[in-house]
């Protein structure tokens, strides 16, 4: 494997293992990320490989972090993460390592997250995906409400789509449903089904699931109530 033609940051870190070693790690990075989506648990055994090969390195316990992620083994993914974001001093894996703390049955720690120095460095997408985590650990809480509040904003109704628009609205219309709200909720699984093109959800499962097989005949844009944002938590405002 020529480590040239990978990601210039990743082939600098390599750079440091002897060449035979970075040869190997190389490959089996690149096998991680080919089969992440599609077969995590191979992609689980390759990240196993780099880990052994390249320990040390922030890339070799980011891909640890991912791969264990994916295959919901939240303690090894929780602690490669975390050693991910002390080497490299990025932020981005706080949504992850949030959703993990939940994973462990530790709910509080994920909304603990939005309160973190790291929460503010977050880029929009980061932000949002983190908002979803939080929302989900208000309702392992039995805060159903909350997590309403929490998941409203112009976010929902934004004119764009980004790669978080159908799993924002998803969780909106889940947490829709769980505080007896049915129509508003069918509302809203039929907005993020009309924008779920990679199938990131299954939004049209959960309508079939409530009788709906039509897609929707109104705009859904600015239906969240405002009013409801008086409600929301004092940390997630």
């Amino acid at each position: 494997m020529d480590i040239r033609g990978l990601d210039p940051d990743i082939k600098r870190e390599l750079s440091s293992l002897a060449p035979a070693v970075a040869d190997r790690a190389a490959g089996h990075l690149l096998m991680t990320a080919r089969l992440i989506d599609d077969d995590p648990e191979r992609a689980y055994a390759h990240a196993q490989v780099v880990r052994r090969l390249a320990g040390r390195l922030a890339i070799s316990r980011e891909t640890m972090g991912l791969a264990a992620y994916r295959n919901q083994q939240w303690a090894e993914a929780l602690s490669e993460l975390r050693a991910a974001r002390r080497m490299t001093g990025v932020p981005d894996y706080l949504p992850m390592i949030a959703d993990c703390e939940r994973g462990l049955g530790r709910p509080e720690r994920a909304i603990a997250a939005l309160n973190e120095p790291d929460a503010a460095r977050l880029d929009r997408s980061g932000k949002i995906e983190l908002r979803i985590v939080a929302a989900g650990a208000r309702r392992d809480m039995g805060q159903a409400p909350a997590a309403v509040a929490a998941l409203q904003g112009r976010d929902l109704d934004d004119e764009n789509v980004y790669d978080w628009t159908a799993r924002l609205r998803y969780a909106y219309a889940d947490a829709l449903l769980e505080v007896g709200r049915r129509d508003d909720a069918i509302r809203w699984f039929q907005a993020a089904a009309e924008v779920d093109g990679t199938q990131q959800t299954d939004a049209d499962e959960r309508l079939a699931e409530l009788g709906v097989h039509e897609p929707a005949e109104f705009d859904v844009l600015a239906s969240w109530d405002e009013e409801d944002d008086a409600i929301a938590p004092e940390d997630e405002r």
